[in-house]
C-alpha cells in the first residue's frame, strides 16, 4: 500500500473554482477509475489544496492516473472549468509509505 500527497497551488482568485471542480465533478471521475481519496485540506493562508490518496502500488497508481487523465469525460470537465482561464498553477505529488511507528498503523 502506498499513499500519495497531492498539493495544488491555484492561480490567484481560483481557489473556489478548484473546490467546485473537485466537489461537482472530479471526485466522481476518481471513483470511476477506482482511485481512493482519503482526505482533503485547504491551506489557511495560501490558495492551496492538499489531498491524500491511497493506491495499491506504484504501477496501479500510474495506470489509474493515466486512465483518468485521458478520459474524455475528464478532459471535457477540465476544459469547461477553465473557460475563464487556467485554475491550477502548480501540482506537487509525493508517493509515500507509512513508517512502522506511525500511530495510524
Amino acid at each position: 500500500m502506498i499513499f500519495e500527497l497531492r498539493i495544488y497551488t491555484m492561480y490567484p482568485g481560483k481557489l473556489e473554482n478548484i473546490k467546485r471542480r473537485f466537489e461537482d465533478k472530479a471526485l466522481a471521475q476518481f471513483k470511476k477509475h477506482n482511485m481512493i481519496i482519503l482526505d482533503f485540506w485547504q491551506d489557511i493562508k495560501e490558495e492551496k489544496i492538499f489531498y491524500l490518496m491511497q493506491h495499491e502500488d506504484v504501477e496501479t497508481r500510474n495506470r489509474d492516473f493515466d486512465l483518468f487523465l485521458n478520459d474524455p469525460d475528464w478532459l471535457e470537465i477540465k476544459r469547461v472549468s477553465e473557460l475563464n482561464g487556467p485554475i491550477v498553477e502548480k501540482v506537487e505529488s509525493y508517493l509515500m509509505t507509512r513508517l512502522p511507528f506511525s500511530p495510524a498503523r
